[in-house]
């Protein structure tokens, strides 16, 4: 049994302004992930400037900024945010779903698209590769915030979580990193070495992705106000359902396509 570090999620402060770990890590995902979309560009051949990659990143982190926090008002806390509409906006506390998220960056992504007259998928393979790493620091800050945490288990690696209670459990946010950061990463960087058709990179994503979160569900502890909810399926595998087929239809009709 190993017990979290309880580290504080507060990086420093000055004043009454905090800097937190996980806001920290959400900018050092772009930071990181400018470099890594410039390559990726160069790769597929798109014909896209510096100032439009640059215009075209802070459409995604609009996307994922206003998707996620809306995706988890309606996905996991409706009842919470309608009795306190003004917490929308504390989004510092904490509060977003990644599917949400993926619906955000999907729109902008095409807003994006038809106001350069580049097709959608071109820019969904483009920023595919890109969005492990974020996904890495997401839950690298979940685990430093100690939220987020896996069901009860006897395994060697069990942590005792500060707010988790006195059992040990799974540190599911490591999971998550490694399967939806690294693997992820990893298998999408080296298919975009290769030229490939329009879409295939986004619909692997949404299957590599889809299948990470689902798998890593069974260790991680439900939302205590959802529960597990039909088949003893939690609310992220139901929305993982969707993501895996959209990703597998996406697939078939990107390399079918002439």
């Amino acid at each position: 049994m190993i017990l979290h570090p309880d580290i504080n999620p507060i990086l420093f402060a000055v004043g009454p302004i905090a800097v937190r770990w996980y806001g920290v890590m959400y900018s050092l995902a772009f930071l990181l992930g400018w470099p890594l979309l410039k390559i990726q560009a160069r790769r597929m051949g798109l014909a896209l400037s510096k100032e439009e990659l640059g215009d075209f990143l802070v459409w995604i982190l609009g996307g994922v900024i206003l998707g996620g926090r809306l995706g988890y008002i309606i996905f996991y806390q409706s009842t919470y945010y309608l009795a306190n509409p003004w917490a929308v906006f504390r989004i510092w506390e904490g509060g977003m779903a990644f599917h949400g998220g993926l619906i955000g960056v999907a729109i902008a992504i095409c807003i994006f698209a038809k106001r350069k007259n580049i097709h959608c998928l071109a820019l969904g393979d483009l920023v595919s590769p890109v969005v492990p790493v974020g996904l890495f620091l997401g839950r690298i800050g979940n685990f430093i915030n100690g939220e987020l945490w896996g069901r009860t288990t006897d395994v060697p690696w069990a942590m005792v979580f500060p707010h988790g209670g006195p059992y040990p459990r799974h540190p599911s946010q490591i999971y998550e990193a490694l399967l939806e950061g690294v693997l992820l990463f990893a298998v999408l960087w080296w298919m975009g070495r290769k030229k490939q058709k329009w879409g295939v990179l986004f619909g692997t994503f949404l299957v590599g992705y889809g299948c990470c979160r689902f798998i890593v569900e069974f260790f991680r502890e439900p939302d205590a106000h959802l529960g597990l909810l039909s088949l003893g399926l939690s609310m992220g595998q139901w929305l993982c359902l969707p993501m895996i087929l959209s990703g597998v239809i996406l697939i078939y009709w990107a390399v079918r396509r002439v």
